[in-house]
């Protein structure tokens, strides 16, 4: 059995697969039955296939974004730095690539895809890589471990410049080294990314802070020259009381002067008047 062919296999179209492949097993001899056991993947597996074959720069991308982040998950849970939020948003934009990527495939080999297939897609794009030869997916993968945590908003796909692959001219694929230096940069963009909006956030709380004690001091401030003037009449009362204290002191001084006065001369009085009324007695008996 050669490699290449059953290579060759897994690149025709989709409805070409089962006819080619008992074709390749009757010529193949002492091969035949296990070519004849090979499994047509469903449409969504064969398209992330197509994605190996005909868009080898967003597969590289995906694979390696995928081992990036799990080797930064095994760092942190052996205890040593890394950043798992950076590296599943890498890991989430390779996907979002791949995704574009492979339904535009799709669409141009004339494939209508439906919400089920492009779930699989993304659950397969997910799980990558797993344990089939590349371009030779047989069945839809689900995401395990790490992957199964991780959350995916799938995009509206739609035809673009940048996402746009064509058969006529398939990117090129980056080299090993290029895909995991492009992986770190990614991963260190969306890193300062977020510190970027870490720091945007602190600074719209610390306005916000600077707002509320401005209005707090304006109220203060308010409060204080209320209770200035306050204290300013509460002085001017107690001054006026003050005033009306001492002129009532001063009348009630005057009115006791007075009176004690006048009770000396009804004292007086009855001293003249008892004086008076003796010598009338006296007169009187003689």
């Amino acid at each position: 059995m050669k490699t290449t062919d059953i290579d060759r296999l897994y690149q025709l179209p989709l409805d070409e697969f089962t006819a080619a492949r008992n074709t390749l097993a009757r010529d193949a001899g002492k091969d035949g039955a296990a070519i004849k056991a090979l499994v047509k993947p469903p449409l969504a597996a064969w398209a992330v296939n197509q994605l190996y074959w005909r868009a080898r720069r967003a597969w590289d991308g995906l694979v390696e974004a995928a081992d990036n982040q799990r080797r930064v998950n095994k760092a942190v849970l052996g205890g040593r730095a890394g950043d798992v939020r950076a590296s599943g948003e890498v890991h989430d934009q390779a996907v979002q690539e791949a995704l574009k990527a492979t339904l535009d495939l799709l669409a141009r080999d004339g494939h209508a895809v439906t919400d089920a297939t492009k779930q699989a897609i993304v659950t397969t794009l997910r799980a990558l890589p797993g344990d089939d030869p590349p371009g030779r997916l047989t069945r839809v993968l689900q995401p395990g471990g790490f992957e199964m945590l991780a959350g995916l908003t799938i995009a509206d796909t739609k035809d673009t410049k940048e996402t746009k692959v064509t058969k006529e001219r398939a990117p090129v694929a980056l080299a090993p080294k290029d895909v995991k230096e492009l992986t770190k940069a990614r991963e260190a963009a969306a890193s300062a990314e977020r510190a970027v909006k870490d720091a945007e956030t602190a600074v719209r709380r610390h306005e916000f802070e600077i707002a509320r004690a401005t209005r707090d001091e304006e109220r203060a401030a308010k409060a204080v020259e209320e209770a200035r003037t306050e204290l300013d009449r509460a002085k001017a009362d107690l001054a006026r009381a003050e005033r009306d204290q001492a002129d009532a002191s001063a009348r009630r001084d005057a009115a006791d002067a007075a009176s004690r006065k006048a009770a000396s001369l009804v004292d007086s009085a009855r001293r003249a008047a008892t004086a008076a009324a003796a010598a009338l007695k006296k007169l009187n008996s003689v």
